[in-house]
Parts: C-alpha cells; sequence; structure tokens
C-alpha cells in the first residue's frame, strides 16, 4: 500500500551562529524551505529562547516542517513531513542546508500512514 506521507529526520551541522540565532532569518528560510519544496504555507509559529536558540514549526497544507536550533552548537534539528505527491521533503532539507550555511547533514525518510488493508477495509464498512 501506498503510505499517506514522508518524514524527514534531518541533524544538520556546522551552522553558522547568527543564522542560527536570528529568528527572523530561521523563519525567513523555513519558509522558503517549505516553498522550495513545492508546499502550501498556511501558518508559522517561532520562539526565541534567552540567551539563544529557537524553536519553530510552519504548517503547510501539505503537513509540517519543524525546527529547533542549538546556535552555541553550529546545529539543528529539523523535520519535513508531507504528504502526498507534489511536494518533495528532500528539497526542502537541501536548501536548509545551503542557507544555514552547513558543513553536514544527517538525514533518514520514514514512510508514515501505511494502513493495512484489514483497518481499510474496516473503515469502509463503517462508511
Amino acid at each position: 500500500m501506498k503510505p499517506l506521507g514522508r518524514h524527514v529526520l534531518a541533524e544538520i551541522y556546522g551552522c553558522e551562529f547568527d543564522i542560527l540565532n536570528d529568528i527572523k532569518k530561521v523563519e525567513k528560510i523555513m519558509v522558503n524551505a517549505a516553498l522550495e519544496a513545492g508546499a502550501e504555507v498556511r501558518e508559522c509559529v517561532f520562539h526565541k529562547f534567552s540567551p539563544q536558540g529557537i524553536s519553530g514549526v510552519v504548517v503547510i497544507s501539505e503537513s509540517h516542517l519543524a525546527i529547533h536550533t542549538w546556535p552555541e552548537l553550529g546545529y539543528a534539528a529539523v523535520d519535513v513531513f508531507t504528504c502526498g505527491d507534489k511536494v518533495d521533503p528532500w528539497d526542502a532539507c537541501n536548501y536548509l542546508k545551503e542557507k544555514f550555511c552547513a558543513k553536514h547533514i544527517s538525514a533518514k525518510e520514514t514512510k508514515r500512514g501505511i494502513v493495512p488493508l484489514e483497518v481499510v477495509e474496516k473503515s469502509a464498512v463503517n462508511l
């Protein structure tokens, strides 16, 4: 059965402190990563921590992009979850690596929503 979505978990290392600690830059980069992947942006929420670090989410029609930064370590934890066929989460991850001036990225993809046939059949009966 075809999965409902693709979820990429990315560890992004060697990023520039000044980028990862600037809430406006991080939000702009995350929104543009979603657009680069072909997504439709719906809403954004970002928070700046003291003394440093940012967490945020970009809600897209196809699911979401989320980030947590540790500027002092040059590190960002990112997840990109997309549903459907038109949005490629890897395009977003590659864009983020470039814009954060990262030296290294480690990422893995998980297929989401692989629903067993018996669950689909049972749901159809309950309609």
